[in-house]
């Protein structure tokens, strides 16, 4: 039993290794022995675990989502309030840390991969899929609550989420335009008018 968990510890390095090296210079440009060394072992034994750089990617693009929801899990256990839920969700994926910037840039190199390959298209969809029930989630609840307008809560997520995603690339590009605290401002702005 041991063996199980030294191998589940050393494949998570491993995945983890590669959203690091993804995130610093994309897909394209990854080698299988940059994660190699980013997580100090042999591509010998990146290999072991993922026969190929697609496959680790997969791997990586998957934990990184998983990675993503468990951090923010205990944000929706400790609001009461949907509303005070929804602002600390939106405000949770602000690239304004090293973690979640990182995430992002994974998120976009996936976003990059799935215009071409069906496999992570429908890994999108999966991740894309959790995310808008989350979110649907937490805005049904407020309108249960007589906190948002009414409105199909799925609809209204999917506003929601489309924004984050395209103000974070603005911010993750550096533009002029848009930067965090500004994106800031805009989600505040646009959760101030979903409620009631």
């Amino acid at each position: 039993m041991a063996r199980t968990s030294v191998e589940a510890e050393r494949r998570e390095q491993i995945i983890q290794a590669a959203c690091e090296v993804v995130s610093e210079i994309g897909f394209k440009s990854l080698r299988v022995a940059d994660v190699a060394k980013r997580a100090q072992t042999s591509t010998g034994t990146v290999h072991y675990y993922f026969d190929t750089k697609r496959d680790l990617m997969h791997a990586a693009f998957e934990w990184n989502f998983n990675q993503s929801l468990e951090r923010r899990r205990p944000l929706l256990e400790s609001h009461a309030e949907p509303r005070d839920r929804l602002r600390a969700f939106v405000d949770s994926y602000l690239p304004r840390d090293p973690v979640t910037v990182t995430a992002w840039h994974v998120w976009a190199e996936l976003w990059v991969e799935a215009l071409h390959e069906p496999d992570l298209q429908e890994l999108n969809e999966n991740v894309y899929g959790e995310w808008r029930r989350v979110m649907a989630a937490i805005i049904r609840d407020g309108q249960d609550a007589g906190q948002f307008r009414d409105g199909d809560p799925v609809l209204l997520a999917n506003a929601l989420i489309g924004m984050i995603d395209g103000l974070a690339l603005q911010v993750l590009l550096a533009s002029h335009s848009m930067n965090v605290d500004r994106m800031k401002a805009v989600c505040d702005h646009v959760i101030a008018a979903l409620e009631s």
